[in-house]
């Protein structure tokens, strides 16, 4: 790909010229740390609940994590208006799945988040929700701003998915998914510019939310709880994690040694950071989280040239999801904030989570490439 011409009028040569190559590059490092940390953590948890296989989980990463790169690769190809029209059909088909896991979905632990798909397997259909929500979301709220006073039937149907998205997670429940929706959203109604009295009566009822969350949900009111009263409950998987960052030190114990993992349930996934911790060290965790850092900080630094509304207003929703999903996967691991299942973006183990995570910065690669023309702009 490095002797492809700038002459080359190609679609992978236009691609190539245009697509953000330093956040490609830092993208797929976090893919081969996906790849290195399943191996470390995966066969030990494959052989703790007696698996067919050691290799059971690794052998299913690996698949996703091809998988993801394709995703994302074919998807980054796409124009601003080709990256709306998936979105759509995106957020469509997995609202009429969101919604059919309430009447047909596995419970595991009290929520119904799941759906057992012939030739697919579990599918968590929530997590395509959030990058094809945050692409139709910027696309409504632009069209709202553009037609100015004229604009009430986009805020009004933009305010009414919404609404529907946070319904929907909410019955199952997914109060974390809400969380991280809801946020995405307000990220977007701040950027475009809204009146500040509007901002701040929406984060009045978003923190009102996160009140009666902790009354309304058990689930929700015991972390909170054992994050604030440690003492008081059972902290076993943070109390692990943590015990592994002690013993891995500034360089770690080394590929393959970490202790740890044999004992932490989801060592693979929620948990993987605390893995990269013991077996890599300080050093290593930095560099994961220098990672995600360079993607949020660069795609933002690639927006200031940026004057469609549109365009601005996705990214920004895209990029605010990723490094969220990121920051609440670290910090529950090192216990700053109350734990919460959501994995770290590329590097945990998970299907559903990986490929959603794919599609939402092949989203972000094909909206901050460099585009020439109008026609350009407009095509696909």
């Amino acid at each position: 790909m490095m002797a492809l011409s700038r002459a080359d009028t190609s679609t992978l040569g236009r691609w190539w010229w245009s697509v953000d190559r330093w956040t490609l590059a830092a993208l797929l490092t976090l893919v081969g740390f996906g790849y290195l940390m399943v191996l470390a953590a995966a066969p030990a948890v494959a052989e703790r609940i007696g698996a067919s296989s050691r290799n059971l989980f690794f052998a299913k990463q690996v698949f996703f994590l091809i998988g993801a790169t394709t995703v994302m690769g074919v998807v980054s190809l796409l124009s601003p208006k080709g990256v709306r029209r998936l979105a759509m059909l995106g957020f469509l088909g997995a609202m009429v799945l969101t919604v059919a896991t309430l009447v047909i979905g596995a419970e595991v632990k009290g929520a119904r988040r799941w759906l057992n798909l012939p030739l697919v397997g579990s599918l968590q259909p929530s997590e395509f929700l959030k990058p094809c929500f945050a692409v139709v979301a910027a696309w409504l709220i632009a069209e709202a701003k553009t037609a100015g006073r004229k604009g009430w039937g986009a805020w009004g149907t933009v305010l009414g998915l919404y609404a529907m998205v946070a319904l929907v997670l909410q019955r199952q429940p997914d109060i974390g998914m809400l969380l991280v929706v809801t946020f995405v959203f307000f990220t977007q109604v701040f950027v475009a510019g809204i009146n500040m009295a509007v901002v701040t009566a929406l984060g009045g009822l978003g923190v009102g939310g996160l009140f009666g969350a902790y009354f309304l949900f058990h689930h929700v009111r015991s972390r909170i709880d054992r994050f604030l009263y440690p003492e008081h409950g059972n902290n076993y998987q943070v109390d692990v994690a943590l015990e592994a960052f002690g013993a891995g030190g500034m360089m770690g114990v080394g590929p393959g040694e970490g202790r740890m993992k044999t004992v932490l349930p989801d060592a693979h996934a929620d948990f993987v950071f605390a893995v990269v911790g013991e077996e890599f060290g300080l050093l290593v965790c930095l560099l994961i989280l220098g990672l995600f850092a360079f993607v949020v900080v660069r795609g933002m630094m690639r927006l200031l040239a940026e004057t469609d509304l549109y365009v601005i207003l996705a990214a920004s929703g895209l990029l605010a999801q990723f490094g969220l999903q990121a920051f609440i996967n670290m910090a529950s691991s090192l216990h700053l904030i109350p734990t919460k299942g959501m994995t770290l973006p590329f590097v945990s183990y998970g299907g559903s989570s990986v490929i959603a995570i794919a599609l939402g910065m092949g989203f972000l690669l094909a909206l901050t490439r460099k585009r020439m023309s109008r026609a350009e702009e407009g095509a696909g």
